[in-house]
């Protein structure tokens, strides 16, 4: 098992793989199951597959696809982790008072 740290999270190249909605339909074709690269580039059969595989890239080097080969497979499995990132950076922390005003809210309306 290897003793190397992951790289941390740039938070930039997450937000620009996430500002595509073609890779945004790539990593809902992820979130249940790894695929292969065919399987993938099935999924959006909109684009061939040299520019599908440019999008699994830049995925790739946001972090958010980790790829694997098995024989003559490619196996792209969604990595979590860089999302978890930015939810804990940028989102939990505005979302607390808002959960807290809502639950006033409802709490008002039912009195």
């Amino acid at each position: 098992m290897s003793s190397e740290m992951a790289p941390p999270i740039d938070d930039d190249k997450v937000f620009k793989a996430l500002a595509s909605a073609t890779r945004r339909r790539i990593l809902d074709q992820l979130k249940d199951h790894p695929k292969t690269t065919g399987e993938v580039c099935a999924a959006v059969d909109d684009l061939d597959r040299c520019t599908v595989m440019q999008h699994l890239r830049v995925l790739e080097q946001a972090g958010l696809v980790i790829p694997q080969r098995k024989g003559r497979e490619r196996w792209n499995h969604l990595s979590v982790l860089p999302i978890k990132h930015i939810y804990d950076r940028w989102i939990s922390e505005y979302a607390s008072p808002a959960v807290e005003v809502l639950s006033r809210l409802e709490s008002d309306l039912n009195q």
